[in-house]
C-alpha cells in the first residue's frame, strides 16, 4: 500500500478538524489553536513519542496562564482602576509579570518541559492567556462566571486545553495516515558526518 502524500494528508487533516470547530456548538473548539499545536508536534519531530512532552508541557502551560490570570485579576481587586493610560491597566503591568516569575522558573523543575518541552510549555501559556483575553470563551459550553469573577480563567482554559489536546492528535492522525499500513511512520533522514 502506497502512503497519502503531505498534499493529500493536510487537507485530509484539515476535513477531520472542522467539525470540532463548526458543529459543536457552545463547545466548538477554537481551531487556530489546534492548529498551532499540530504544528507543533512536527517541529518537535512527528513521532507519537513527542506527544509524551507535547501534551504535558502544553497543559502546564495553560494551567500556568490560568494562575497567572487569576493572580492578576486579584491585584486589580486590590489596585482598582488605577490606570498608566486606561483604566485597570496597572493590575495588568503589575499582576501578569509577577505571577509570570515563578510558574516560569517552576518550568526548569518539569522533567517534561525541560529542553524541547520549552515550545509547548510556552505555547500553552500563550494559548491559555489568548483564550483569555480574546473574550468569546467566557460562557463556554454553557459554563460561566460573573465577567467580573476572578475564577473567570478556568473557564476560558478549557477551551485552550481541549483545542490543544485535538491539536495533538490531527499532528498524530496526519502522520499516520502518510504512513503505509503495518509500517512505522518515516523517521528524519540522520546526517552522516566524515571524522
Amino acid at each position: 500500500m502506497r502512503s497519502i502524500p503531505l498534499w493529500v494528508a493536510v487537507p485530509v487533516t484539515v476535513a477531520v478538524a472542522l467539525p470540532f470547530g463548526l458543529w459543536l456548538g457552545p463547545w466548538s473548539l477554537p481551531l487556530w489553536l489546534a492548529f498551532i499545536v499540530w504544528a507543533e508536534y512536527f517541529a518537535l519531530g512527528a513521532k507519537p513519542t513527542v506527544l509524551r512532552v507535547v501534551v504535558p508541557s502544553f497543559l502546564s502551560g495553560v494551567v500556568s496562564a490560568a494562575i497567572a490570570l487569576i493572580f492578576t485579576l486579584l491585584v486589580g481587586m486590590v489596585v482598582g482602576d488605577a490606570a498608566i493610560f486606561s483604566s485597570g491597566d496597572v493590575s495588568w503591568f503589575i499582576g501578569l509579570p509577577v505571577a509570570l516569575i515563578p510558574l516560569i522558573y517552576i518550568m526548569q523543575l518539569l522533567p517534561f518541559a525541560k529542553d524541547t518541552g520549552s515550545l509547548p510549555f510556552f505555547n500553552g501559556l500563550s494559548m491559555g492567556l489568548a483564550t483569555y483575553f480574546i473574550g468569546t470563551y467566557t460562557n463556554f459550553g454553557g459554563l460561566s462566571l460573573p465577567a467580573d469573577s476572578v475564577l473567570l480563567p478556568l473557564i476560558t482554559s478549557v477551551p485552550a486545553v481541549l483545542g490543544g489536546l485535538l491539536g495533538a492528535f490531527l499532528g498524530w492522525f496526519n502522520v499516520a495516515i502518510m504512513t503505509p499500513f503495518g509500517r512505522q511512520a518515516p523517521q528524519p533522514a540522520e546526517t552522516v558526518v566524515d571524522a
